[in-house]
């Protein structure tokens, strides 16, 4: 697959001596430094790009938590994406702006 698609990622890190939330925003900085677009939410963060793309920032996030400290980490990952056409954020959010 080679589609612009949408990815909501959600990361649950644990760790003896860390907060989550300060591994978690390990992995936005992580998303943020990426170039790609991108919605911080409560429980997860959406990415938009290239399928191939966004799966490496994925990746980028769990390695990050594991280098800030986590010991283990619950990943949850959504993908929406359609044969012939991007999926965009905005698609599913301009009639809430």
């Amino acid at each position: 697959m080679n589609n612009h698609v949408n990815v909501a990622v959600q990361v649950l890190p644990s760790a003896q001596d860390k907060h989550p939330y300060d591994l978690v925003d390990k992995a936005i900085e992580v998303i943020q430094k990426s170039g790609l677009k991108y919605q911080v939410c409560p429980f997860e963060t959406v990415i938009e790009g290239d399928y191939h793309k966004v799966m490496e920032v994925v990746k980028q996030v769990q390695d990050a938590c594991y280098e800030a400290g986590a010991e283990s980490l619950m990943t949850y990952i959504k993908i929406q994406s359609r044969r012939d056409d991007k999926v965009t954020i905005e698609d599913k959010m301009e009639k809430y702006s």
